[in-house]
C-alpha cells in the first residue's frame, strides 16, 4: 500500500513540481544552444521526471516520499507547457 499525505499537501507539492518544471525548462531553453528535434526534447522532459517520480512513488515506504515522487511527476508537465509556450512564440 503506498502511504498517501493529506490531499492539500499533495496539491501544494504539484503545484511547485509544475512550477519548477516551467522554470527549469525556461531556463535550459535560454541555456541549451544545440539543435535537437522537437520530439526529442519532449520525450527527454516529460518522460525522464515520470519515470523517476513514478519509481518513488511505487517504492516509497512514507508520505513524504510520496509527496517527493508526485513533485518530481509533475515536472514533465511544467515543461512540457513551458517548451509549447516557447514554440508557439516562436511561430514554429
Amino acid at each position: 500500500m503506498i502511504p498517501l499525505p493529506r490531499a492539500s499537501v499533495l496539491a501544494g507539492v504539484m503545484l511547485v513540481g509544475v512550477t519548477l518544471g516551467m522554470a527549469g525548462a525556461l531556463l535550459a531553453a535560454g541555456e541549451i544552444t544545440t539543435a535537437l528535434k522537437p520530439a526529442a526534447v519532449i520525450a527527454l522532459a516529460v518522460g525522464i521526471p515520470s519515470v523517476l517520480g513514478t519509481l518513488v512513488i511505487l517504492l516509497s515506504g512514507r508520505r513524504w516520499t510520496t509527496a517527493v515522487g508526485a513533485l518530481v511527476v509533475a515536472i514533465g508537465p511544467g515543461c512540457l507547457g513551458a517548451l509549447t509556450a516557447l514554440q508557439v512564440a516562436a511561430g514554429v
